[in-house]
């Protein structure tokens, strides 16, 4: 072959070759997407119900990719809640509470894990399912129970310098205090719908919202305070007057 039939050869092979790809998503972008359409499809149809051809599908992506990246669909869910409860904690770190007044603290943290609640309502959903399975899925997580390590150590560092102040009261478990604040703002966008329809009233309007924060740092606050009533929990509940 001649040398202008080889440059036409060499053209022709170069028009016909597969382009490189790319616009081909890298792996951290797969699984982003994956991670994305997982979030969705598990909050809104909880794990039973939640399909993996349906999450590929959203995620642009092959099932066998899919698998390739988490195994399964037991996988896949543990890995959702992982991303989400990461999430969460990230946001948490940005709270820098340490260098603050404890009552200011406490009253932010509470207000902020409220927060939590309205603006990743998939989170709650997620959590529902989760608990349906007696929480399989994060007894067997590696991560997530370390997660919570930093918040509580926050939480203990709040109580501790606000005991040494003189502001908040002793004996106070750590443990029952977050449940006590997660359960005073969460329960209150979990059953929202219901509320809405006995009461007759918009509860997540912004005032309402603010309102329901305010009201749950209070009682948070008046719980964990120095003031006459209070008796330090490790001393027990006072006793009752006699008739």
């Amino acid at each position: 072959m001649n040398r202008r039939g080889m440059q036409a050869t060499a053209q022709a092979r170069g028009r016909h070759a597969p382009e490189k790809s790319a616009s081909r998503p890298s792996s951290i972008g797969t699984r982003s997407a994956i991670m994305s359409a997982a979030v969705r499809e598990f909050a809104d149809k909880g794990y039973d119900g939640a399909r993996v051809d349906e999450i590929a599908m959203h995620a642009g992506v092959n099932k066998n990719l899919l698998y390739h990246h988490f195994g399964s669909k037991d996988g896949l869910f543990a890995a959702v809640l992982e991303y989400t409860y990461e999430a969460i904690r990230r946001r948490q770190k940005d709270l820098e509470l340490r260098d603050m007044d404890p009552v200011t603290g406490m009253r932010k943290l509470v207000i902020f894990t409220g927060r939590i609640w309205v603006q990743l309502p998939e989170f709650q959903r997620l959590l529902h399912s989760e608990n349906l399975h007696e929480g399989e899925h994060v007894r067997r997580s590696k991560s997530i129970p370390r997660m919570y390590n930093p918040l509580l150590d926050t939480i203990r560092d709040l109580l501790d310098r606000g005991v040494k102040s003189g502001q908040f009261r002793q004996g106070i478990d750590v443990i029952d205090l977050y449940v006590s604040i997660t359960a005073l703002t969460a329960h209150y966008i979990t059953n929202r719908y219901t509320f809405e329809a006995i009461f007759g009233k918009r509860l997540m309007t912004p005032r309402r919202i603010q309102q329901r924060l305010d009201h749950a740092a209070d009682m948070i606050l008046r719980y964990v305070q120095n003031g006459p009533g209070h008796v330090d929990a490790a001393e027990g509940p006072m006793p009752m007057a006699g008739r």
